[in-house]
């Protein structure tokens, strides 16, 4: 899918290109490829003399083919969070700035894309150039950041509920440890998306190709990028508290289990001991005072040493 964005009265307006006869007239300032097709890379090239590699927005690319600049043309790499519910990721983005147009290619679309696509729709004077598009993508990126910081909170609010202040049995324990071990795993991924910002902006701003205000906006949108770090450490270490005390009280729960066995083993060693001292002598000589009474009087002591020990454990609050 191939998009152009054109700037009109501090608008941009979006039209979609089906054909390159559509797209030979327009003047974008932003050209966004969703998944493009060979033939839409086509058109670009022949419509901006821009050609486009088919390994662009591969993930094996080295750390030094992330930022650089070609033939006139700055190229930028950069990780962008999706927070699905099935199956939160980072979608890597490639940008090239060429001729005042920046040109964006990605396989999936974009929350982050949405987002500045309805803005610039509402709020004129938004974007001046392609430069603003990208800090402003960027910005709406720190901003995605926070809001799925503060979901990650509140998620973990449900579970610190669950865990700390109802009965936790092993289904509910599994639960909260399915719910702790994605909000950690969506916590890395915005600190890793919010330090991918980091260094695209620290890029951009290291090879001046920003003006006086938008090195101001860079330099803003950094700062907010540190604010956000707290908050994923500070989250950090209150999903590895909920992890412990969720795995304590699992540890709990089995030692509940043991403890009935190993009470019960002890209590029926007694029992055990008269069976096998009287069990084979009812007939001897030291049981024929008992006459026909061996049997009950043995099966009566096999009780009572049985509940002697349950007495003593359930008096001790071992039962509990």
């Amino acid at each position: 899918m191939l998009n152009v964005f054109t700037l009109a009265n501090g608008r941009l307006f979006q039209e979609e290109i089906d054909s390159l006869d559509e797209l030979t007239p327009v003047q974008p300032i932003w050209v966004d490829l969703e998944d493009p097709t060979p033939e839409e890379k086509g058109w670009i090239a022949v419509r901006f003399g821009l050609v486009i590699p088919g390994d662009i927005i591969d993930d094996d690319l080295e750390e030094s083919a992330r930022f650089y600049e070609e033939d006139g043309a700055v190229h930028i790499r950069s990780d962008f969070l999706i927070d699905d519910d099935d199956t939160p990721r980072n979608v890597r983005v490639a940008f090239i700035l060429h001729h005042n147009v920046l040109f964006s290619i990605h396989r999936e679309d974009l929350p982050v894309f949405r987002l500045l696509r309805m803005r610039a729709r509402r709020i004129p004077a938004l974007i001046d150039d392609a430069k603003d598009v990208l800090l402003k993508l960027y910005d709406a990126d720190a901003e995605y950041s926070a809001d799925t910081l503060e979901n990650i909170y509140d998620e973990l609010e449900k579970v610190s509920k669950r865990v700390l202040q109802d009965e936790v049995n092993d289904a509910a324990a599994a639960e909260a440890l399915a719910a702790i071990a994605r909000q950690e795993d969506l916590n890395g991924r915005i600190r890793r998306n919010v330090m991918d910002t980091r260094r695209a902006l620290s890029f951009m701003m290291r090879a001046r190709m920003l003006n006086a205000d938008q090195f101001e906006e860079a330099r803003q949108i950094l700062r907010d990028i540190d604010s956000l770090d707290s908050h994923t450490a500070f989250l950090f270490d209150k999903i590895n508290f909920l992890m412990d005390a969720t795995v304590g009280f699992i540890n709990i729960n089995q030692n509940k289990i043991i403890k009935i066995f190993s009470v019960a083993s002890v209590a029926l060693l007694p029992p055990t001991l008269v069976a096998s001292v009287y069990g084979m002598n009812l007939k001897f000589p030291e049981m024929e005072f008992l006459g026909g009474w061996g049997y009950p009087y043995t099966v009566a002591l096999m009780v009572c040493s049985a509940l002697v020990p349950m007495w003593y454990f359930k008096r001790r609050g071992w039962l509990s």
